[in-house]
């Protein structure tokens, strides 16, 4: 996504972590100097950011979320990591034509020959393999930006994993 996208997106998460009353999520800002993070995961270290959160469920699961040009190309991603910080949930970099949505492709590339399963399953149980999420308009929009985020990344999770919950592993 364009730079001036990712800082409206930033902007508006940080209103609505500086506002936000009542929420199911408990979200922070992570501290880095300039605009390059440093001491995260050795994916993301050096490299441009324009901002990162931890944002978790109490009780469920968490997630970092960083604002970051991922490939060096003044191109920014949203890349979400696992809340241990061992691997990506999910990167997102594409922003439909209108301007209004996340755009993201399910696209499994484990080496175990099982992909095609684990498409069909997330095609099969989500409707699609592409997930559109509306990008906030406001602070108000943020907390149900954040659930689309998380459902996203439980349902990879879990088409990612079908093959070993069918095989009873």
């Amino acid at each position: 996504m364009k730079k001036e996208q990712a800082v409206k997106i930033c902007d508006l998460i940080d209103g609505w972590i500086d506002s936000y009353q009542e929420s199911a999520f408990d979200a922070a800002k992570l501290p880095f100097l300039g605009e390059t993070i440093y001491d995260f995961h050795q994916w993301a270290n050096g490299k441009k950011t324009l901002s990162a959160y931890t944002i978790s469920k109490p009780g469920e699961e968490a997630y970092h979320l960083l604002f970051i040009d991922w490939h060096r190309k003044d191109n920014y991603y949203l890349v979400i990591y696992e809340g241990d910080k061992s691997t990506t949930a999910a990167e997102i970099q594409t922003v439909d034509e209108d301007g209004q949505s996340l755009s993201w492709k399910y696209n499994p590339l484990k080496r175990d020959g099982k992909n095609a399963e684990r498409k069909a399953y997330f095609k099969q149980t989500f409707g699609t393999t592409n997930v559109d999420i509306p990008l906030p308009a406001s602070a108000e929009d943020v907390e149900r930006f954040i659930s689309q985020l998380f459902r996203l990344c439980r349902n990879r999770k879990k088409a990612d994993r079908i093959v070993e919950i069918f095989s009873g592993k």
